[in-house]
């Protein structure tokens, strides 16, 4: 099997959770495959991504990805409870309704808006483009501020604004292209510059990191957002997501000696299902967090940045351990040899960088339709200066 047929494979199995493991009533899809899982609003958001994917790949009939869209908009444009226009994180699958007490959820908002304004380029000039339009026009962003001059992680009824803010790099670049780009309701541009980028080293790299080194933080914004021949007052966040690519890496084959099956080809450190449950493992400068377990996600979602290094270790793993790490949906979750510990679920985010990223590094597919959004446009041009 060559490289890109095997991508291909890796690809559209992957695809398949979103068709799946989507309620075809309302088009909400589960955070995870197992049964009793909740709806995650930001699996929805990849995957509407990954049914235009599915569209240009022939993977899915163009009117059934288009009837699917239309059917998951107008579920969250009339019927899942909104607060200023931002979403709750976890929806019950069959109602829409609120599950586990959880928050109004800034950053899942922004991956499900992701979603919803590419397929409304991608389905331009239809009812699709019109719904996710009127949803993200909703979207109260100032309100998401309290008051200050960061975002807030999120907001519960029971108890006001969470504690936390998005004040240092990580995954909120796309919460703030959003919000800054916001044709309704948006936050001012200078409000770019009031995160936190930290630079740190590791060996001979040096780059703006985020504390967890979770290597989804530096995939998420990229997986909509072509930051390739961008730069701000501070970063080309693109060669920055490149560095902490091979950060990981690097730290994963300096652990070989701790941790079994570590090395140049199997590595890959992120937020997911491990054998004490869901954590975020990381390496670099900050902190490092690792008991041994790999995502296979960590590099599919890296593939764009370090091609080369990224794709031998997905074939590793897909040779190596294939008979307990890949199924019906593509690479399980997780796994860890020192444990001799295998996940045996998918989760919808994790598949979903992984469809995404895959298609941004054959073709840019994702890239090219979300960033004719006039909205992305504006921030663009309010924060950045563009090197064609």
């Amino acid at each position: 099997m060559s490289d890109a047929e095997f991508l291909d494979m890796v690809a559209r199995d992957s695809f398949n959770f979103f068709v799946s493991e989507a309620n075809p009533e309302n088009g909400l899809v589960r955070d995870s495959s197992r049964g009793y899982s909740p709806c995650s609003i930001a699996s929805v958001g990849f995957g509407l991504t990954a049914l235009c994917v599915g569209v240009e790949n022939r993977w899915i009939p163009k009117n059934e990805a288009y009837l699917r869209i239309e059917k998951t908009l107008r579920t969250f444009r009339d019927k899942i409870p909104n607060e200023h226009g931002f979403f709750y994180h976890f929806l019950n699958i069959n109602s829409g309704a609120r599950v586990w007490e959880c928050e109004i959820s800034s950053v899942d908002t922004a991956l499900f808006l992701a979603g919803a304004l590419t397929a409304g380029e991608y389905f331009k000039g239809t009812e699709i483009e019109k719904l996710a339009g009127e949803i993200y026009a909703r979207v109260d962003w100032p309100w998401m501020l309290n008051g200050r001059r960061l975002l807030c992680m999120g907001w519960k009824p029971e108890s006001g604004f969470l504690p936390y803010y998005w004040d240092s790099y990580n995954e909120l670049m796309i919460i703030h292209a959003l919000a800054i780009g916001s044709p309704t309701h948006p936050i001012a541009a200078d409000l770019w510059n009031a995160w936190g980028r930290p630079r740190g080293k590791y060996g001979d790299y040096s780059f703006i990191y985020c504390y967890s080194n979770n290597l989804f933080v530096y995939q998420y914004s990229h997986a909509w957002i072509d930051f390739r021949n961008m730069r701000d007052s501070y970063a080309n966040y693109w060669d920055n997501s490149v560095t902490a690519t091979l950060v990981n890496r690097q730290y994963c084959i300096e652990q070989a000696d701790n941790f079994e099956g570590f090395g140049e080809n199997m590595w890959g450190l992120t937020a997911c299902v491990g054998p004490d449950g869901y954590k975020g493992y990381g390496g670099g400068p900050g902190n490092s967090s690792c008991d041994g377990t790999i995502a296979p996600c960590a590099a599919a979602g890296s593939i764009p940045f370090a091609p080369e290094e990224c794709i031998a270790t997905l074939r590793a793993m897909y040779d190596y351990y294939g008979n307990q790490l890949y199924g019906k949906y593509g690479f399980k979750d997780a796994f860890n040899l020192s444990r001799n510990w295998w996940a045996n679920e998918y989760l919808g985010i994790d598949q979903g960088i992984t469809v995404l990223m895959i298609e941004n590094y054959r073709s840019g597919f994702v890239w090219k339709y979300f960033m004719r959004n006039p909205a992305i446009k504006k921030w663009q041009s309010l924060c950045f200066e563009i090197n064609e």
